[in-house]
């Protein structure tokens, strides 16, 4: 759509500035536009970009209705993303804190629900340490005969760290029985409360209790501190559980923030800081030394080296000048730049890489499902050997045998609470996935990580992937003039042959000059006059049509085309003067990344709609011995299909819309960043630097985050495994040991440090 916004060639008189009210001189006003056939001035550049944003706002304020409320923050779940809701609040499903969905840049990083748990932690832990002090104290043969009021002591100090700051709990206990959905929180309500109402009854009312119920010194015992610790220990547990996912969102909020709040627009020879968010695709930027670059565009004037290391991974800066691609939040070098805005806000590769780290954090790998299911029958299965310690412990234990059947029977409940089981899987994805885009390599989500790593053949597209995408003269024959006269026909094309014909020329310094008379022959080449001289640049053809027969170039020809080339002759006033040889280069690190894919056992496939010449010639070079050449789109979709019916699990590796269909169709597709926006899309890597290193990134990313998730799943069910038969009393008969409740709850919240701890290694993994 064109812009309506034009700059006026005729201001009128003293006007006024349609934002701020002030009065402009338009023959002296920074900024002009146009709109309508009406002409506006303004008193400075901010209000001219402010206007172009929203000119109905200004022209006519008494009729513009408050704007209508943005949409909210969306919240989900880490461990069920189905779960959305638009404010905060607790997982009906697992009982874990929402968290939100999508960030902002610039927005603090507060988090209520950890400041919530971090203080009902610390006000818990001012009674639980004097209550276990004083029910510690009583195992002493000193204090063992302590009167009986201490038990009133004991409840009163209780009571706050039971009722208060553990109530999140109790309140989650209940939604999982409402739902149907029982999870940690169930047990942990379970427990707790059935220790502390037991207690509470114990101190009320001891009478009610029959004789098996008294302990050594004829009183009922209480478990208050038992009750007070477990909710303590929990409270802690949950302060680093939420510390950690902070820690997984605080990389993405690193990215948005790399972004810049302002940008310096430039308008008519003057220069203005302006919000980012005013900023429009076409507009003239500044990025001076040691700035960061504010949108996505291309270089107009100056050269500097950018730092793209927050995109690509790679340390050493790239070189930008007239024409180069520059990235939101890249790190301009000593140079100035201006800039031409081509993608800004949502649009850029910035936005684009955290919305796709965000979803693919959000998203479930195919592994959780086994951790799942055994989730969906492991507390119903807890809450029986619960039910059948305590009743074990009541018919054949020792006396006071209700009190260790008790005792047993929450050290059970507590115990088997299924957080580490269930931060197991989201913990690695959330923090692989991150690693993943600090090193270059964007994941969709999470079931790629799973189902690359079983990735036994990968097809790759050449123009762009195997090679850099560009054609480039690599070879010159005949003179300097002859180039430079080709060059300047040229210039004026917008054909890949002649871009690199013309920039050819600019590398080597040749001055051109201005042609006419341009003749332009579909597929053979073309004709032109530059000063005196009549040109032809093409192939044998267009010297045929143009009654050029002699041509002493021939055998360079040959020699070229068996090198991949495509031969392009010069004739100049009806004489070949030279030849050009032009070729897309294979990456520099192409060679070095097949070969190290065949040492891992992928076999490696070239898939190309090039002609079979040209893909044998690089295929060759590069030691691919099967090159499916001269494919249309649906017939690549088509090979990747043959190979997955043949039992291969395929990677497709591209960066063009003819790739799109085998992208998709592929078991995991890659995308190179450098290539279209649809083949991204259709892709679950992207690759940002489009360099095919990054294969072999994403590939030790899926294993090594694929392997933590296990390493996560053992520790889980290990602890589970062993921790239930201990806190049923299995030693007991042997070796006289009965796991306290407390020991209990600390054990639980280590094997969930653990498993944080474990995810948490995936941030230092070698890519």
């Amino acid at each position: 759509m064109a812009n309506p916004f034009q700059i006026l060639s005729k201001p009128p008189s003293l006007v006024k500035d349609p934002v701020c009210g002030m009065m402009v001189d338009p023959a002296k006003a920074p900024g002009r536009l146009e709109l309508d056939g009406i002409g506006y001035s303004f008193c400075n550049l901010n209000c001219m970009v402010r206007f172009r944003a929203e000119p109905f706002r200004y022209l006519h304020p008494e009729t513009v209705k408050p704007a209508a409320e943005a949409p909210g923050t969306l919240y989900t779940c880490p461990m069920d993303p189905e779960v959305v809701q638009d404010k905060p609040g607790i997982c009906p499903v697992c009982g874990m804190a929402l968290e939100p969905k999508t960030f902002a840049a610039g927005v603090a990083e507060s988090n209520p629900e950890l400041e919530n748990m971090a203080r009902r932690f610390r006000i818990s832990l001012w009674f639980t340490v004097p209550l276990f002090a004083l029910a510690m104290g009583q195992m002493l043969p000193a204090l063992e005969h302590l009167p009986g009021w201490i038990a009133w002591v004991e409840l009163a100090l209780a009571t706050p760290v039971v009722l208060w700051a553990g109530w999140p709990f109790f309140e989650r206990a209940w939604m999982s029985l409402r739902f149907r959905s029982p999870n940690m929180f169930t047990l942990i309500g379970l427990g707790t409360g059935v220790a502390y109402l037991y207690s509470l009854l114990a101190v009320i009312a001891p009478g009610l209790f029959p004789p098996s119920f008294q302990g050594h010194h004829g009183r009922v015992p209480v478990y208050f501190e038992a009750a007070a610790v477990i909710i303590t220990l929990v409270l802690l547990g949950q302060v680093l559980e939420l510390r950690a996912r902070g820690q997984t969102s605080a990389a993405i909020r690193a990215l948005l923030d790399l972004a810049p709040k302002k940008a310096r627009f430039v308008f008519n020879g003057r220069e203005q800081d302006i919000d980012l968010e005013l900023v429009r695709a076409g507009d003239q930027l500044r990025v001076r030394p040691g700035e960061r670059v504010p949108v996505d565009g291309s270089v107009v004037e100056g050269s500097s080296a950018v730092d793209e290391s927050m995109l690509t991974g790679e340390p050493v800066p790239a070189e930008k000048h007239a024409g180069s691609k520059v990235s939101a939040g890249t790190m301009n070098g000593s140079g100035a730049l201006l800039i031409r805005a081509e993608k800004v806000g949502e649009d850029t590769v910035l936005s684009h890489i955290v919305r796709l780290v965000n979803e693919a954090q959000r998203s479930r790998a195919p592994i959780q499902r086994v951790a799942d299911r055994v989730a969906a029958f492991f507390v119903p299965t807890v809450a029986l050997c619960a039910i059948a310690a305590f009743v074990l412990w009541a018919w054949l234990g020792p006396e006071p045998r209700m009190v260790y059947a008790l005792v047993s029977a929450v050290s059970v409940l507590i115990i088997a609470c299924p957080c580490a089981l269930g931060l197991a899987t989201p913990m690695s994805i959330m923090v692989g996935t991150g690693r993943g885009a600090a090193g270059g390599v964007l994941i969709r989500n999470a079931e790629v990580l799973e189902t690359l790593r079983g990735i036994d053949t990968l097809l790759v597209d050449k123009t762009g992937t195997l090679t850099e995408g560009r054609p480039r003269i690599t070879s010159v024959w005949g003179s300097e003039e002859a180039h430079r006269l080709a060059a300047s026909v040229e210039q004026g094309s917008e054909h890949p042959l002649a871009s690199a014909i013309v920039a050819g020329a600019q590398e080597r310094g040749l001055a051109l000059e201005p042609a006419r008379s341009i003749q332009a022959a579909a597929g053979r080449g073309v004709r032109g006059v530059v000063g005196e001289h009549s040109v032809v640049v093409g192939n044998e053809a267009a010297l045929e049509e143009a009654g050029v027969r002699a041509n002493p170039y021939i055998a360079n020809a040959g020699e070229g085309r068996a090198k991949g080339e495509t031969v392009v002759f010069i004739a100049v006033d009806g004489s070949v003067e030279g030849a050009l040889g032009i070729s897309d280069p294979i990456k520099s690190s192409t060679a070095e990344t097949l070969r190290a894919l065949r040492e891992q056992g992928v076999r490696v496939v070239m898939l190309t709609g090039d002609s079979r010449r040209t893909a044998e010639t690089v295929a060759a070079k590069l030691g691919i011995d099967d090159v499916r050449a001269e494919v249309t789109p649906s017939q690549k979709h088509d090979v990747v299909r043959e190979f997955q019916q043949a039992g291969r699990k395929v990677a497709v590796a591209g960066d063009g819309i003819n790739d799109a269909p085998a992208l998709a169709q592929a078991d995991v597709g890659i995308a190179m960043g450098t290539g279209t926006d649809i083949a991204m899309e259709s892709a679950a890597v992207t690759l940002v630097k489009g360099d095919l290193r990054g294969i072999l990134k994403a590939l030790r990313l899926s294993r090594a985050t694929i392997g933590n998730i296990r390493q996560n799943l053992f520790f889980a069910f290990f602890y589970n495994a062993l921790g239930i038969p201990i806190a049923a009393g299995v030693l007991y008969p042997v070796f006289g040991v009965l796991l306290s409740p407390m020991i209990a709850a600390a054990a639980m919240t280590f094997s969930s440090v653990s498993v944080i701890g474990n995810a948490l290694r995936l941030r230092k993994v070698e890519l």
